[in-house]
Order: C-alpha cells, then structure tokens, then sequence
C-alpha cells in the first residue's frame, strides 16, 4: 500500500514488526465460551457479595415499577404474536439513503431490530461467501470453531472478503445511519456518532439439519456487569430510580455508555468496547426456520423487566410460572441475578422469566437474500433458531455499527496490530488464530482513503476530541 509522509508515515513501517497490543490475550476457545446453552453447563450461584449489591440498589419505588411492567408485558408479547416476524422494520438501502420517516425511525427504535435490503449486490455477497470457502479449506488444518468437530461457527476474522465487507460503503453508510439514531445528553461526551469504526467479528457458514449451533435468548455486553458496574449501571439508572420512572428509560443515550465496563472478567467474548448495534451481512437466502437469528422486539419494557428481574422472586407458595404479580415479592437476602453467571452472557430463560412468555414473544428474521443487513440494539434480546431446517446454508457475517470514541480507538489500534500479526482480535479467543494461514488479509487490501481510516491505518480529523483519538491508535 502506499506509505504516506508525514509523522503518520512511520506508523505504517512499524506496525507489522514493532508494535504490541496493549490487551492481555484471552485464553483460547470459541464462541461456546461464554454461552451457557453450548456447554450445557449448570449455572454456578453468584458468591454472597451480591447479596449486598442488591440492598445498596433497592429502592422500595421498585416494587410500583415491578407491577407497572409487568402490567405492560402481556398485551406487548399479544401484538408481538400477532404480527410475527413482519413486526420487525425492514427497509430498503436506496430509501435509508433518502431519509426514512419519522414514523419508521420511531418503529425502529421501538422494536430495536431492522432489516436493511439492498446495497450489497448479492453476487457480490456469494463471491465473499465463496472466498471465505476457499481460504478455510485452504488452510483446514488450522481453523478452529463450534462445533469442533464440524465447523460452522468459524473462529475466522483476517480473511480478504471480511475486510470488504467491512469496508463497502453501502455498510458504512447503514452504520452512519444507525448510529444518528443515538444522541448525546452530556455535551461534553467525547463521540463521534457519524464516525463508524470496524469491530472485527467472527462468522457462520450454517449447515442444513445442524442443531448443535443453538443460542438461546440472551442479551451480549456483560451479564452482572449490567449491576456491578457503576457506569454500566447508570444506563439503566431511570429504571432503577422506581417509581413510574422507568417509563423515561432511555436506549439510545450513548452519554452514560462510553465509559460504562461491560466485561469485569477478561472474559473471551465479551465486548469491551461500545457496541450501540450488533449486527450480520447475509450471505446466503434464508428465511425463517433455518437456522436465523430470533429477536424479541419490545426493547425498552424488556430491558426494564430484565433489570428488576433480579429483586423479586415468586411467593413460596407461588408457581415460578406464575405471571400473576400478587404471586410476587422482593427478594433481598439472595445473590441471585437470574440468567447471570460470571464471566458469560446474561440469558433469558422461560423458567427464569416467565412474564416474557419468551416461546411466544420471540420471533424470527423474515427471509433475507445476499447482501441484506440485519442490526438489532446492543439491549436487546437476542437468539438463533434451535435448527436449521432449511436445504441450503445460512450463512452471515457479522458485522456490528461501532462509532468512535477514545476508548474504541485504543481497542482499534490493537485490532490493527493483531490483524497485521494474523492474530484474534482482543475480545475474542486468543491463541495463534491465522497467525499461520495462507493468503489472509494484509495492509495491502485496505486500498480506499475510507477503509483505511475505518480499520485504524489512518489518522481522523474534524472532530472535536481527534487529538486524543489519534493518540489513541499510535504505537
């Protein structure tokens, strides 16, 4: 690639030979690291501390705040079956790109899920797809994933297809879009929401009849962190306030976000930077009941509900089942956060959260083609089918929206070292990765002044904060 002048000219010289992440690698593994649902592990029960961390967050208001969601839940989960899968948005790439309506920018934030068609020609999206085929056969005896003993959730993160795809601009530019979604309610908020960034993710190639690749619903980005940590918890703070208050919670204040800590663990998987979308580029078409993500599209009363979940428990007498609130009381003298275990993901379980008649209320992304995007908010609960009953592939890559800030850009520069070593990126497993694969993406395939700036090769202007953020991504 062309080396420019300047102070930054050094940086591209050094980059493969001098440079070290500043991150302590992660042990080993794959995404059944930090899936509960994987491992059929038992959950472990939290130490005693938590007891005491639920008493410093109690607020008698809560109990007003457990009945008025709980009041809410059930007529939500009614529309939600109802409507199925055509309650999620879906628009088309050549209509964000004009401007949505307020009305379907309202239905989005809403149901914190949409589906974006179009942008990527689909012959475009198969030939990545076919690619990536070729460079994990190529190098088969090094790929790792789940299931390990027939991969289809690849521990692959380096190849020249993901890097376009992480760079093409109809993605960038569905990012732009999601990300002015959020605002600011601290002005002096360092972030930069029209400056996405890439947060390099894995990917998976679904065989027809697999059951093996089964999440169950679960929300990413930490687990008891969402308590534990003061800043994490902050985002939550109206809902935790009591009273009708949650009623004022807001998903898309990134104010409280950029310095919240969402992995107290160093745990693989977790994501250690703000990540306001997660999200994956079809590669395949696939329709419902094959292997597709699930999602519960009610964002903000399922994440007050998830929150209080842990200070109530059911009535001795009571059915765990039973969604009756008079069958409810505080529970204040057990460490017990339903659905969390330290150092996975918090999950959502029918027998542990039973007012969100999860069988019910989750439902499943309506068919796709190649090239469609599909993004859903870093809040939400989230699942993939228990089986592919399809005849060919599902196949994805996933892809997030990740905006700027300082915090981003220090994890951005050690992605950049680890890809230029063929590394894993930080918040995933480490070990040797594709240190030793063939023909895996270099420098030399971050071509466009836009990519190169999205992966961290350059520095950012003309934002209020660049100093630090370009402080950040040196060596």
């Amino acid at each position: 690639m062309r080396i420019k002048s300047g102070p930054w000219g050094g940086l591209y010289r050094r980059l493969a030979t001098a440079a070290t992440a500043t991150r302590r690698p992660r042990e080993e593994g794959t995404i059944a690291s930090v899936f509960t649902t994987l491992t059929n592990e038992a959950e472990a029960a939290l130490p005693e501390r938590f007891v005491e961390l639920k008493r410093q967050i109690w607020r008698d208001d809560l109990r007003q705040s457990w009945q008025e969601v709980l009041s809410e839940l059930g007529p939500a989960v009614e529309e939600i079956e109802a409507r199925g899968g055509a309650i999620i948005p879906k628009v088309a790439y050549k209509d964000l790109q004009s401007g949505l309506s307020a009305a379907t920018v309202e239905e989005i934030k809403k149901r914190g899920a949409v589906i974006v068609t179009g942008g990527v020609p689909q012959d475009e999206a198969l030939k990545w797809k076919q690619d990536i085929k070729d460079y994990a056969a190529a190098n088969s005896q090094h790929v790792r994933g789940f299931p390990p003993n027939d991969i289809q959730v690849f521990e692959i993160y380096n190849s020249k297809s993901q890097i376009r795809a992480r760079t093409h601009p109809a993605l960038l530019e569905t990012q732009k879009f999601l990300l002015s979604l959020w605002h600011t309610s601290d002005p002096s908020s360092e972030i930069s929401l029209t400056t996405p960034i890439s947060y390099f993710d894995r990917l998976r190639i679904r065989h027809p009849g697999d059951s093996k690749f089964t999440l169950g619903p679960h929300v990413d980005g930490g687990s008891v962190e969402r308590w534990e940590d003061p800043m994490l918890r902050s985002c939550f703070g109206r809902i935790l306030q009591g009273g009708s208050q949650w009623r004022k919670h807001d998903p898309f204040d990134a104010s409280p976000r950029i310095h919240a800590k969402q992995d107290l663990y160093q745990t693989p998987n977790q994501c250690t930077v703000f990540r306001p979308w997660q999200g994956w580029t079809a590669l395949s078409s696939t329709r419902a009941g094959e292997g597709t993500l699930r999602v519960l599209p009610m964002l903000s009363l399922a994440t007050a509900y998830l929150m209080l979940r842990p200070f109530f428990r059911p009535r001795l007498l009571a059915s765990p089942a039973s969604l009756d609130p008079a069958d409810w009381e505080p529970d204040l003298d057990s460490p017990a956060f339903p659905g969390n275990v330290i150092g996975k993901t918090q999950e959502a379980k029918e027998h542990l959260h039973p007012h969100l008649q999860l069988q019910r209320s989750m439902v499943s992304i309506p068919q796709v083609q190649p090239g469609d995007q599909v993004y859903w908010h870093c809040d939400l609960i989230h699942a993939v089918e228990p089986q592919h009953r399809g005849t060919g592939d599902s196949s994805v890559l996933y892809i997030p929206a990740v905006p700027l800030t300082v915090n981003n850009a220090s994890y951005l520069r050690d992605q950049r070292i680890n890809f230029l070593s063929g590394l894993p990126p930080p918040d995933f497993p480490g070990g040797e990765g594709e240190l030793h694969f063939t023909g895996r993406g270099s420098a030399d395939d971050v071509t466009s002044a836009t990519a190169r700036e999205v992966l961290g090769f350059e520095p950012f202007h003309g934002i209020q904060f660049a100093a630090k953020v370009n402080e950040a991504l040196r060596d």
